[in-house]
């Protein structure tokens, strides 16, 4: 039986507009009805479900690609840090690139407001241009302390830094630093201009299975669900893993299973008819 359903949010659980709609709370409601547990496993950081569109809906969050994890209460079970010092060599090896650096604590941003929507120009690809238009429309999301120094970013436990970096030479020179440091850091990212930094250890598959520990299920009780480069290690991890029809090739080849398209809902129907068939047998 399975007990835990975890999902990524873009072009998986969310639907073509990159948001919920009352068909995907219908059937995420009726799922934790029926006595399970529904994570959100995303690259954004939140500490809620409500933030991310779900309202009151009592659903655990796997935050910051699995450097933050929160219960279904909104009280911060897991963080994880990258060391200070790493972060801070790359705030003074980049000095002009705008980083966002995030910590349970806030947000604190290398740069302005200004420098920081700059870098979300529409992008190739239809994900790109959705999330530069959302961006670029809205502003960043939650509250950021911006203009923020080095000391200002070091003074609190940074678990993950963004950077959207549109020159190739500074990109290759971060691809290159955090090469460097692999033993230290990752880049788990759904787009190529934009690096998502955290601990060497994090992913959404790791995030997802210690939250299954902490719940008391077994891997083989957890589903998960998952489109791009940071799903990867999730979608590897568990038997139970499903990509839909719009997924890259990659997070097909590690779901191993297809399930139909993120703009008929295909993921939280799916959720509902496995608590359905189970309940049956």
């Amino acid at each position: 039986m399975i007990k835990l359903f975890a999902s990524d949010l873009d072009g998986t659980l969310y639907n073509a507009l990159h948001q919920t709609d009352r068909g995907i709370l219908h059937r995420v409601r009726r799922t934790l009805g029926a006595g399970r547990h529904v994570a959100l496993a995303t690259g954004r950081w939140s500490g809620s479900g409500a933030e991310l569109g779900f309202g009151d809906l009592p659903l655990e969050v796997v935050s910051g690609n699995g450097a933050f994890v929160y219960g279904a209460d909104g009280h911060l079970m897991r963080s994880v840090e990258i060391d200070p010092q790493v972060v801070e060599e790359l705030l003074r090896a980049f000095p002009t690139c705008c980083f966002v650096c995030v910590s349970a604590e806030g947000t604190f941003v290398r740069g302005s407001r200004e420098s920081q929507l700059a870098g979300y120009l529409p992008s190739p690809g239809l994900m790109g241009r959705i999330v530069a238009w959302r961006f670029r429309r809205k502003g960043p999301s939650g509250d950021m302390a911006y203009d923020q120094s080095v000391a200002d970013v070091l003074s609190h436990p940074i678990c993950k830094v963004n950077c959207r970096e549109l020159d190739p030479g500074v990109k290759a020179e971060i691809s290159a630093f955090v090469a460097e440091r692999s033993d230290a850091i990752v880049n788990a990212s759904f787009d190529g201009d934009l690096f998502e930094l955290t601990e060497a250890s994090v992913n959404k598959g790791e995030a997802v299975a210690w939250l299954a520990g902490e719940l008391g299920i077994s891997e083989n009780e957890v589903a998960v669900y998952g489109d791009g480069g940071n799903d990867i290690a999730m979608l590897e991890r568990f038997d139970h893993a499903y990509a839909p029809q719009g997924a890259s090739d990659a997070a097909k080849q590690a779901a191993g299973n297809v399930i139909g398209s993120c703009a008929l809902g295909a993921v939280p129907r799916h959720m509902l008819a496995t608590v359905r068939r189970e309940s049956a047998l």
